[in-house]
């Protein structure tokens, strides 16, 4: 697996997309930047420092600068290219991948590191036909984007560490899914119910929307989500709530009654007494003890 400090952003020096419609076998090359290979249809056969792989339809595969790769076998094949670089990039050593997907995908400050990273493995399937189409569309309109004039490369860059996290999002999600009920498409629900509790953390979400929007029933989704996440749906919602008031509180001199309604806790009771039972502190204490620090 490896991590990289998503606070910078890339430097693309190529990128591209290939079709070999008759065998082909890769060329030697040991460079001195990372290669992200995606297919879209066919096989490639490589091998990297000693080590074979075989990719096919949805595969991806990050090369690293320094090692020596090179084709083993011919083989039809079509695939997008990425040749970049980045300053803060390493392999990581992940002992438990479980923990660190549930920590990432829930957005646990307390268990990332202090610097925004993103892990990715060496080589990744794009979990189903959704995610494969959904990944090829971003990938053909970030191949677009660069083919225009150089004033859209750092647009380009910007687009590119979306890919690397959507691909990284995907892996993570497909971990959790192995782990837990094989087959279960609730997975794929509670994966987008993160995703709008994200979006829609400041607005009344009860269990009648929630089956509405996801057409699931809720007491079902609930066991799920607790499952995967640790938290019953509600107390994430609320853990999202107060994560944002803590910025707000850190950032702005704003009254905690204000800080309360743009988070979605109106009531300045209820607010209070929420916030202490996910930070032991009083919205008071907690002012005090960042304007001190």
């Amino acid at each position: 697996m490896l991590k990289m400090n998503v606070e910078l952003v890339p430097k693309i020096t190529l990128m591209g997309f290939i079709s070999y419609t008759s065998p082909w076998v890769h060329f030697y090359r040991n460079t001195d930047e990372y290669l992200l290979y995606i297919v879209k249809n066919g096989e490639m056969h490589l091998k990297e420092n000693g080590t074979e792989y075989v990719l096919k339809r949805g595969d991806t595969l990050l090369l690293e600068p320094g090692l020596d790769h090179e084709g083993t076998q011919k083989a039809a094949c079509d695939y997008y290219f990425f040749h970049f670089k980045h300053p803060y990039m390493e392999t990581a050593s992940v002992l438990n991948p479980a923990e660190l997907a549930k920590s990432l995908l829930l957005e646990d400050q307390t268990q990332q590191d202090a610097e925004m990273s993103c892990y990715f493995p060496k080589r990744h399937t794009l979990s189903d036909n959704n995610s494969f189409h959904q990944i090829m569309h971003a990938v053909g309109e970030l191949l677009l984007l660069y083919r225009r004039k150089h004033y859209n490369r750092g647009l380009t860059a910007l687009r590119f560490s979306e890919l690397l996290l959507e691909l990284s999002n995907d892996y993570f999600m497909q971990l959790l899914h192995n782990k837990g009920d094989k087959g279960s498409k609730t997975t794929g629900k509670v994966h987008d119910l993160l995703d709008y509790i994200h979006l829609h953390y400041t607005d009344k979400i009860g269990s009648e929307l929630i089956e509405r929007e996801f057409d699931a029933n809720y007491d079902y989704l609930n066991r799920v989500f607790k499952k995967m996440t640790g938290f019953t749906i509600m107390k994430y919602i609320n853990k999202v709530r107060i994560q944002h008031a803590q910025e707000l509180i850190q950032a702005t001199h704003m009254s905690f009654g204000e800080i309360g309604y743009l988070t979605g806790l109106n009531d300045p009771y209820y607010f209070s007494k929420v916030f202490k039972q996910f930070t032991g502190l009083s919205p008071a204490q907690y002012y005090k003890k960042v304007r001190e620090t």
